[in-house]
């Protein structure tokens, strides 16, 4: 079944933009009537995070990131298969992109939203030195090799991944690797604490500040949004007296500066995900 996937975004990636997006929001809309158990989890999501919203606003807005989820899980056929050439043409850069120059240690902060990995494979593009991923190793060998494949086509990749620890990826921050980073996802409660995150207390990495105070890094915010002509990535200033010294704060601080970025584009952000699983001690589950 996976070979026959990866056949077939082979076999569509030539095709046009536009084409790939209307297949893309028909998946999507299927995902919306099929897969119940995750459209529960946005349906909670958004409840608890968009409380003001009226049900039938909160109602569209699902639907529409269900769209956009199918589209940008179409888009990594050409992303991964079109011609770089192709690619490139389609991932328009903004903001603050000197940043990413030279060899200063950077943590560069990329958040969930649907764009991604359409993100990271431009910054491969874009990077003269090696850039650094932490990769959930895939269950399916044959989808693992595409997967990575996929992702580490448009430059010098250095892959580590979730059970490699942090002194390797610390040293070579130090010695001009990038890092790119998405920790606003609930891992469990290890290596995490309960902060604010759109009015609900979440379980959240403190992977940020520390890898900025370990590495002697600069955090440098990146975002990714689907646009019809693609994705455009936005490059923000690097954060000032970050991190401060206290993981809580800093961690309420990414949290905080993370709810500015969504409510300018909400369908986009990832809320196919349990961002609530691990709640705090004594309180019921949200899903």
């Amino acid at each position: 079944m996976v070979r026959l996937l990866i056949a077939f975004m082979r076999w569509i990636a030539p095709w046009p933009l536009p084409v790939l997006r209307a297949l893309g929001a028909g998946f999507g809309l299927l995902l919306y009537v099929f897969a119940h158990a995750r459209r529960h989890v946005v349906q909670v999501n958004l409840r608890h995070c968009f409380p003001a919203m009226s049900a039938a606003e909160r109602a569209a807005l699902a639907r529409q990131h269900f769209v956009q989820v199918g589209q940008s899980l179409i888009d990594r056929a050409w992303l991964w298969h079109a011609p770089l050439q192709v690619v490139r043409q389609r991932l328009q850069w903004t903001g603050a992109v000197a940043q990413l120059a030279g060899q200063q240690p950077t943590v560069i902060f990329a958040p969930h939203f649907v764009g991604l990995d359409a993100g990271g494979l431009a910054l491969t593009l874009h990077s003269t030195t090696p850039v650094a991923f932490i990769y959930v190793t895939q269950s399916n060998p044959d989808l693992e090799n595409w997967v990575n494949q996929g992702r580490e086509r448009g430059g010098p990749v250095k892959p580590y991944f979730r059970h490699d620890g942090v002194k390797q990826i610390v040293s070579a921050l130090r010695h001009g690797e990038k890092l790119h980073l998405s920790p606003d996802m609930d891992l469990g409660p290890e290596d995490s604490v309960f902060v604010d995150f759109m009015g609900v207390p979440a379980a959240t990495v403190t992977s940020l500040p520390r890898f900025a105070k370990l590495g002697r890094a600069q955090v440098v915010p990146m975002l990714t949004r689907m646009t019809p002509q693609g994705y455009t990535i936005e490059v923000l200033p690097a954060w000032a007296d970050f991190p401060s010294g206290d993981l809580r704060l800093d961690t309420e601080r990414m949290n905080a500066r993370l709810a500015e970025w969504i409510a300018r584009q909400p369908s986009q952000y990832y809320w196919v995900h349990k961002r609530f699983k691990t709640r705090p001690e004594g309180q019921p589950s949200l899903y």
